[in-house]
């Protein structure tokens, strides 16, 4: 028996007290269920032995259990609001820190119905809940984000990478609420990207507006097989959801352009490594002189994703620094001169996780922008991580405040590294209509939809109510594979639902839903036939790297007419469903760990993108193409 956690539990102060006078090292006990006593101390809400804790014993503020929750989150659960003061007040513990889940105490008292505790955290944090917004903004697959401006709407480009469209482009009123609106390179014909690899094709594009057009620019990545192995492209519009002109190329190595219009109309184009800086013509469709460094940078590791700001008399140039994992960050530097020496600001790096149990980690990435009401905020890359280090969301896009501080210098969110929960923008709210279940009744695909690769000419059609996919002859192990409809996945948990008529194979062919990352690696669940146009069955096939994982498989009768497959998604599990009248499921299989599913799931390539979810259609690359025409209709696509 754990005599302190007894103490402990039946709030026996003197009792507690003397356990620890006798044996300081007690407070670091663990009961049971892993709960140490400085935590098993603050649920139970008694504030005496709390205080004595916080005082007296060698147990640290700074102590988070499993899930990094600290004493605010289980004195919150206890109820006891006069508790949760003392830990604000004297202790200072803040009630928006998040949890691996983001869950903040804040959060504990709202959905626990603590109304006082409550009212005492909105007066702390200056407003309720509902006038805050909760990092990430945008989640699932949304990094390298760039922001614009233009009166009093706000657009975003994210990288892309081989999924067509190309670079999505994102409108919002409030900064906080977000919906895509287009594509800087819809026409298939544009976006070359045949042959490329996962993980290349549009990195790190930039969005910018200059005498009436939206300006895109973006890095070309293509394989290492050759001698050229960047590009950069510039395209434009009048409209910020496109059409966007056809790309003009800049021959300048390096990745992640941006474009910077000076006061004196002149322009300007930025470039890795570090920040280097040449001029471009009015149209922003050629390099006019020789690329000079500003600055390399202040961490002087992987200087990259440069951004200038012309601001009261300076030159503010961002930057990305320490490569996109555990070290990355937001650093600035200024100059009175353009090209002058610019200067690191001495509160570097202005934005970075150190936290290393946070749910938010690698930020950086960061751009800024002004409101119209004279706010500043910035935009940057960050990463949630699940399991043993494992991102299957990819890199996604949050948001934060900038100060500026009396010797004028920008620092993001008071250098507290990113915030969970934030004070809204004051802005007008405006919350888009999310379309996460498509049962494809318009003429076209919803613009959260997309293709690894630009699909074949005749790879998909809607007519009747019904997404029709034309089999492809390269199955998803094949770059060559492009008629796959895919969806960004959004959250750790969800469910997805297709309904699929039941397809007509023959020998090889197989059809249905699919987990995905790239051609190295993604999980198949469908309708298979694997011997004979006899008999169909149902399978899951993983492909991860050079192996293919299959399971038993199980006879289903190919003259139903209709068959529903479902993914129940748990963090890094998955279980397979399939009904056959859309209300009863059963259940095919469970996986329960698709780490390969991951940017860290496998060591090939570039791994930069995130999990999708979506429908596929093979038709056995064997077979020649006049008699390839497998074509399979899905009735609707449900995502939750």
């Amino acid at each position: 028996m754990n005599k302190l956690e007894d103490a402990i539990i039946l709030e026996r102060y003197e009792q507690v007290k003397m356990i620890l006078e006798k044996d300081p090292t007690r407070i670091d006990d663990l009961n049971d269920n892993g709960l140490n006593m400085t935590f098993l101390a603050a649920k139970t809400g008694n504030e005496q032995i709390v205080k004595y804790i916080v005082e007296y014993s060698r147990a640290s503020m700074n102590t988070v259990d499993k899930d990094n929750r600290n004493i605010l989150h289980y004195a919150a659960m206890s109820g006891n609001t006069n508790l949760v003061k003392y830990l604000v007040e004297k202790v200072g513990m803040s009630p928006v820190i998040g949890d691996f889940n983001l869950i903040t105490p804040f959060d504990i008292a709202h959905d626990s119905k603590l109304f006082a505790m409550e009212r005492y955290f909105e007066s702390v944090v200056g407003t309720s809940l509902d006038n805050m917004y909760r990092n990430p903004i945008r989640t699932g697959m949304f990094p390298d984000p760039s922001i614009v401006r233009v009166n009093n709407d706000y657009y975003m480009v994210n990288s892309s990478f081989i999924y067509f469209p190309c670079i999505p482009i994102s409108h919002s009123k409030d900064l906080v609420n977000w919906k895509i609106i287009g594509h800087a390179i819809a026409d298939p014909e544009w976006a070359e990207l045949d042959g490329l690899e996962g993980g290349r094709g549009y990195w790190a594009p930039d969005i910018s507006y200059y005498d009436g057009k939206y300006y895109i620019a973006v890095t070309y990545r293509l394989n290492d097989t050759g001698i050229v192995y960047r590009k950069q492209m510039v395209m434009s519009s009048d409209k910020p959801q496109g059409p966007y002109s056809k790309p003009a190329i800049i021959d300048e190595d390096g990745i992640d352009p941006s474009i910077f219009n000076d006061d004196d109309g002149k322009r300007y184009m930025l470039l890795n490594r570090g920040a280097r800086i040449f001029e471009l013509n009015k149209e922003a469709t050629m390099q006019i002189s020789e690329a000079d460094l500003l600055f390399y940078g202040d961490f002087k590791r992987a200087p990259e994703g440069p951004h200038l700001l012309k601001k009261d008399g300076y030159y503010y140039l961002f930057e990305a620094e320490g490569g996109t994992g555990a070290d990355h960050r937001v650093t600035v530097s200024r100059s009175k001169s353009l090209k002058g020496n610019y200067e690191p600001c001495p509160y570097n790096p202005i934005m970075s996780q150190n936290d290393a149990g946070a749910a938010i980690q690698r930020c950086g990435h960061g751009k800024p922008v002004q409101t119209q009401n004279g706010q500043w905020y910035m935009v940057y890359l960050c990463g949630r991580m699940i399991g043993d280090g494992y991102s299957i969301l990819g890199r996604e896009t949050a948001l934060d405040p900038i100060t500026w501080t009396m010797d004028e210098w920008p620092i993001v969110n008071g250098l507290k590294g990113p915030s969970t929960l934030q004070k809204k923008p004051n802005l007008p709210v405006c919350v888009w209509d999310t379309v996460t279940n498509d049962d494809f009744i318009d003429e076209k695909l919803g613009l959260d939809w997309m293709f690894p690769r630009a699909p074949e000419q005749d790879g998909y059609s809607i007519a009747d109510s019904y997404l029709k996919i034309r089999g492809s002859k390269w199955d998803l192990d094949s770059i060559d594979a492009r008629n796959v409809v895919l969806r960004r996945q959004q959250s750790f948990k969800f469910t997805a639902v297709c309904k699929m008529k039941t397809p007509k194979l023959n020998t090889g062919q197989n059809a249905g839903i699919t987990c995905f990352y790239d051609e190295n690696t993604f999980l198949k669940f469908g309708v298979f036939n694997n011997n004979s146009n006899e008999e169909f069955v149902l399978q899951v096939v993983e492909h991860i790297g050079d192996q293919n994982r299959k399971s038993q498989t199980f006879p289903i009768d190919k003259d139903k007419e209709f068959i529903y497959l479902k993914v129940i998604a748990n963090y890094l599990r998955r279980e397979l469903l399939v009904s056959f009248d859309g209300n009863s499921y059963k259940s095919v299989l469970i996986l329960n760990n698709v780490n390969y599913l991951c940017d860290e799931g496998l060591e090939k390539g570039k791994r930069f993108t995130g999990a999708m979810v979506g429908m596929y259609a093979f038709a056995g690359k064997n077979i020649q193409q006049e008699s390839n025409d497998l074509v399979v209709e899905f009735d609707y696509f449900n995502y939750d």
